[in-house]
């Protein structure tokens, strides 16, 4: 495995949302998003994963909102691009473009709908291994995918692809965090894809989270990680239990639906709006989260996105 710097893929890396104005891509908004994870102490962040809707942007939106991101951050955190699709052919062309734009890692999301075996797995990501020299990551959310990769797959997908450094994992199962750590050492990046989960996975040796909550409260979720990361573990659980009723918030609807309402409500993003086939909550739905924002002391505190 390629040696990383030490505190490079440590800590929050917020999945940031896309926002929409009248059905097209709000790339101002979104470079503002950006600039608030820099102020509020997110240790990177991610673009294109599960919380941007990617599948419903094109390939040049994609482009666009890494190199949206990389431009503002300017090197001040580590941007990581989420270029993974159903196909190979698209994965590479919107790696590509990461690559272009200087992006600092990949996500590459298992294939969904193909349903491949985990020989194909391997082959999958030793071809997108042998087309990039960045430091690469598998995003693993059968949820979604409706496919799983093994622990055993991971370790043949290392060996064949240097630069393969971490994982995404999204799943609730803390065991499988365990064997890729005996099998592949400690430098091994694990992200949390839970955010239920977050805390206990940096206790069996995650390295960071990338939690859509952190959409919401970036400064929170960072500190839950500097504290553990600093050995002060009783912050760490404080932290854990002051964000757990908005984390199950993120989840009353399909992501990022719950999650784009909040922000709106924060005067965060212009509108909730989504593309098709999401569509807004319902009324009964908007008014669980109100109070879940008012209860996390989150009230309407920020001005209105532009």
């Amino acid at each position: 495995m390629m040696r990383l710097e030490p505190a490079f893929l440590r800590g929050s890396y917020p999945p940031l949302v896309t926002p929409f104005r009248n059905g097209d891509v709000d790339y101002r908004t979104f470079a503002d998003l950006v600039e608030r994870q820099v102020q509020e102490g997110s240790h990177g962040i991610l673009v294109n994963g599960t919380t941007a809707e990617p599948s419903s942007l094109t390939p040049a939106e994609r482009g666009q909102l890494v190199r949206t991101a990389v431009e503002v951050t300017s090197g001040r955190i580590p941007v990581a691009a989420a270029t993974g699709s159903q196909s190979l052919a698209e994965t590479l062309e919107i790696t590509a473009a990461a690559e272009k734009a200087r992006a600092d890692v990949l996500l590459i999301v298992t294939p969904y709908y193909i349903k491949p075996s985990q020989a194909g797995l391997v082959e999958y990501y030793a071809a997108i291994g042998q087309r990039t020299t960045l430091p690469l990551m598998i995003y693993h959310i059968p949820g979604r995918t409706a496919v799983s990769v093994t622990a055993a797959t991971v370790e043949e997908i290392a060996r064949r692809v240097p630069h393969l450094v971490g994982i995404k994992h999204a799943v609730n199962d803390l065991e499988f965090v365990t064997e890729l750590l005996s099998r592949l050492g400690m430098e091994f990046r694990i992200f949390c894809g839970l955010e239920s989960l977050s805390l206990p996975m940096l206790a069996v040796g995650a390295t960071g989270l990338m939690n859509a909550v952190g959409n919401l409260s970036p400064g929170r979720v960072a500190a839950l990680y500097n504290e553990f990361a600093g050995g002060n573990w009783s912050e760490a659980r404080k932290l854990h239990f002051d964000l757990f009723e908005l984390n199950r918030a993120i989840f009353l609807d399909t992501n990022p639906i719950p999650l784009k309402y909040m922000m709106s409500r924060l005067g965060l993003l212009h509108s909730a709006e989504l593309r098709l086939p999401l569509v807004p909550l319902d009324a009964g739905s908007a008014k669980v989260l109100d109070d879940v924002l008012a209860r996390a002391g989150l009230p309407e505190t920020h001005h209105a996105a532009r």
